[in-house]
């Protein structure tokens, strides 16, 4: 591929800070199972994080973008964009950007906005954070990929769809954490995963899901940035692609030449669930929690409908004095909660009496 058709900035940029939140709640899929199945069956995870009665996108979101200020050492008022990516933001209409930039003091100056492409959504705002950083327009802008698990009882979703995301703080490359080296975008019209207007769970193509949408977007996109920065799976020291399941991430990673070791620090779906638009995003926050200045890193999201988000990027010496300012993803991961399928229902309104 030629590389004119890499996202290039006029400026470069990098990630300045970044946090991740998970709720402290985990489900068990076995038991999602003994409810459903009798026990029967493999189970696609261990377990999933559950969001409490009083968290939604926007409290999620509030706790991550903390941490990510606390990482990038700036003030809150010279952000001059808060973007929240998801697919369940707490209101149809009225954003929840605005509710983020106002309980971390980014008002009135800014601009604010949700964004929405499935599971991707969170990269989507990152793309969108590098244009506005690399234009010159804004000295700092806020991406954010966070959700709350939607899933029909008894579905394969009920199992892995789990709840969390991460923030991440875009500014000049010179103070990043991280340099944002490209990136590339690749989508088509494929209707994978959808819900429409007044449903209240998303519907699925089941196993249309994985070839012509999952795997077809994330190698090509995956490939096409590699091909244009003249990299092989060699060159990184680590990679992460979104997470629907435990099976799909692997098995892309060896589509694309990766080994299992490049992939098993990101690989968080086991035991916190598919956090759809933080899905890709929070597994890159536990990477940047164990890695060195100078890994380099291949970050490539999905988002049904479909499309996909690739990032080539490289950690700086700045990592290391400033990623301890806030708890680390491990650390969300380590609280824990244990609940039955009754507390679950509760917790998230599945149990409709009228």
């Amino acid at each position: 591929m030629n590389d004119a058709k890499l996202l290039r900035p006029v400026q470069a940029v990098g990630i300045i800070g970044y946090g991740a939140y998970v709720p402290r709640y985990r489900l068990p899929a076995a038991e999602v199972a003994r409810v459903w199945t009798g026990g029967e069956g493999g189970l696609p995870i261990k377990e999933k994080a559950v969001a409490g009665i009083d968290e939604d996108v926007a409290t999620m979101s509030i706790e991550a973008t903390r941490n990510a200020l606390a990482r990038a050492g700036v003030s809150p008022d010279q952000i001059r964009a808060v973007w929240v990516g998801s697919e369940s933001h707490p209101y149809a209409v009225k954003p929840t950007s605005t509710i983020v930039a106002e309980a971390i003091g980014a008002v009135p100056n800014v601009q604010a906005a949700d964004w929405q492409f499935a599971c991707k959504a969170g990269t989507e705002a990152m793309v969108a954070a590098i244009g506005l950083v690399g234009s010159g327009m804004a000295p700092y802008a806020m991406a954010i990929g966070m959700d709350i698990a939607q899933g029909r009882p008894g579905d394969a979703l009920e199992y892995t769809a789990g709840a969390g995301g991460a923030a991440f703080i875009l500014g000049r490359a010179e103070e990043s954490l991280v340099k944002i080296n490209a990136a590339y975008s690749y989508v088509t019209d494929t209707p994978d995963f959808w819900r429409r207007a007044h449903q209240r769970y998303p519907e699925h193509g089941q196993r249309f899901t994985g070839e012509p949408a999952y795997f077809a977007h994330i190698t090509e996109a995956g490939k096409a940035l590699m091909d244009a920065v003249g990299t092989t799976a060699a060159d990184y020291q680590y990679a992460v692609f979104h997470q629907p399941n435990t099976k799909f991430p692997q098995r892309v990673a060896a589509m694309l030449g990766f080994k299992p070791e490049q992939t098993a620090a990101g690989l968080l779906v086991p035991v916190i669930g598919n956090t759809y638009a933080g899905a890709a995003i929070i597994g890159l926050t536990a990477i940047l929690d164990v890695a060195r200045p100078g890994d380099r890193i291949l970050l490539v999201s999905f988002g049904s409908g479909a499309g996909s988000d690739a990032f080539d990027l490289e950690v700086t010496e700045a990592i290391l004095d400033r990623r301890d300012r806030a708890p680390s993803t491990q650390a969300y991961i380590d609280r824990r909660t244990e609940i039955d399928y009754a507390t679950y229902t509760r917790m998230r309104g599945k149990l409709l009496m009228k």
